[in-house]
């Protein structure tokens, strides 16, 4: 029995109870916008070991930390500690993008060595596997397809990104308009390289209730994919990607009906004017189901320096109303990212959407900002390196270069401008 039937029948599972804890809110709050389905609880009910984790209004904004192999890398020890550091410096879930290797044993291993919600993409397993079998993507089954489903289910994995709404009329939208970028999903371009070869719709599409069987068996959570997300600013808000979106609000209330919870994609690179229209445009179109924005990139300026401009664009949506974002690395654009660009990803997401928090009176997010200005103001530096988000960074940056007055730092030095009118404050008495 999934969380929402529970809820249905008066029942209140234990991890509903501890997720409104961990966010300071009423439980009655919290199953009301479970119930509405404003919220989602990301877990596979087969998962023992796994921090409860809400997502969606007005719980905090939450992050997701991307990892995985490729064909020119394929290191599962390696990516195994990008999902632990990942989990360790304050990511909410983690999506294995695996395409190279022995994708379930990583899979596993992930399951294994981590508490955190597991997101997977499982369009790419079967197309690796399809390749590896029988030399194409195009020669997948659509029995192979969700035989993979299934299997990640079976697993443990608590959500997947399946790209339902990718279809042959969405793309004949972006022919017709045009694009600079085309499509850059991988998922929607392994599934349209499949439907134009042979001729077929989406088999997510024409087959949604078997996804809703298994996703219904193992209480999954859905993130319906943005096959047709803009993949540059000159291709942002067109008409295919809201063709796309217009689907996916379909399939959501087909979801709903089946108590399946559901979560949506959205782009991708977008720039900051158009930010708030998009969002407001996907909890119109899909009845104020989570949102979920990779960034978005306000820029296509700055490869190397993409976990900023993701940042920039993560605290602006989530202000305006995105409930989950995918965290963006220095790498982005690049190459695979190493455990130095998995953390700052993290991190630059974490500050973009506690930024977001503030702005939209999420409950405990302005406080933690007063506990820190105080600790400053009192120059308690102890106190404020257990505030900090990241306190290695911190005292690793204060210790560079220590001030020959230990209250301060060395930036203003005996002019200090706290310390300043403190002692004149003091004299004055």
């Amino acid at each position: 029995m999934g969380i929402i039937t529970e809820l249905k029948k008066g029942r209140i599972p234990s991890l509903v109870q501890k997720i409104a804890r961990a966010e300071k809110i009423q439980l009655d709050v919290l199953i009301k916008g479970i119930l509405e389905r404003r919220i989602v609880i990301t877990r596979n009910k087969k998962r023992k070991k796994v921090k409860p984790t809400g997502i969606g209004y007005p719980l905090t904004t939450k992050i997701n930390a991307n990892v995985g192999t490729s064909t020119d890398k394929s290191d599962i020890t390696f990516e195994v500690k990008k999902a632990i550091l990942a989990e360790k410096a304050g990511a909410d879930t983690i999506m294995d993008l695996s395409t190279g290797g022995d994708i379930r044993k990583i899979r596993q291993e992930i399951l294994k060595k981590t508490t955190i919600p597991l997101g997977t993409v499982p369009i790419y397993q079967a197309a690796i596997e399809a390749v590896q079998k029988k030399g194409g993507i195009v020669h997948m089954t659509e029995k192979q397809i969700f035989e993979v489903i299934e299997e990640q289910a079976e697993d443990g994995v608590d959500f997947m990104t399946l790209h339902c709404g990718v279809t042959l009329e969405t793309f004949k939208c972006l022919q017709s308009e045009g694009r600079v970028m085309d499509v850059v999903s991988r998922g929607g371009t392994l599934l349209l390289t499949w439907m134009l070869y042979n001729k077929k719709e989406n088999p997510l599409y024409t087959n949604f209730d078997k996804i809703l069987d298994i996703a219904s068996d193992y209480d999954i959570t859905l993130s319906l994919g943005d096959g047709f997300r803009p993949g540059a600013i000159e291709d942002s808000s067109d008409r295919a990607q809201f063709h796309e979106l217009s689907i996916l609000g379909e399939l959501t209330k087909r979801a709903w009906m089946r108590d399946v919870q559901v979560i949506i994609e959205g782009p991708g690179h977008i720039p900051l004017n158009e930010i708030e229209m998009n969002v407001k445009m996907e909890k119109k179109i899909c009845h104020g189901a989570p949102f979920y924005v990779l960034g978005p990139l306000v820029t296509d300026i700055a490869p190397g320096y993409d976990h900023i401009v993701s940042a920039i664009g993560g605290a602006v949506a989530a202000y305006y109303g995105a409930d989950f974002l995918c965290y963006v690395t220095p790498s982005e654009h690049l190459g695979i990212p190493d455990l130095e660009d998995v953390e700052k990803g993290v991190i630059a997401s974490r500050i973009a959407a506690h930024a977001g928090d503030i702005a939209k009176g999420i409950p405990g997010a302005k406080e933690w900002d007063k506990e820190i200005s105080i600790a400053r103001k009192k120059m308690d530096w102890e106190r404020q390196f257990e505030l900090v988000i990241d306190a290695e960074k911190a005292k690793s940056t204060r210790n560079k270069m220590t001030p020959k007055i230990k209250e301060v730092c060395s930036m203003c030095g005996e002019f200090c401008a706290i310390k300043l009118l403190t002692d004149a404050l003091k004299k004055n008495k």
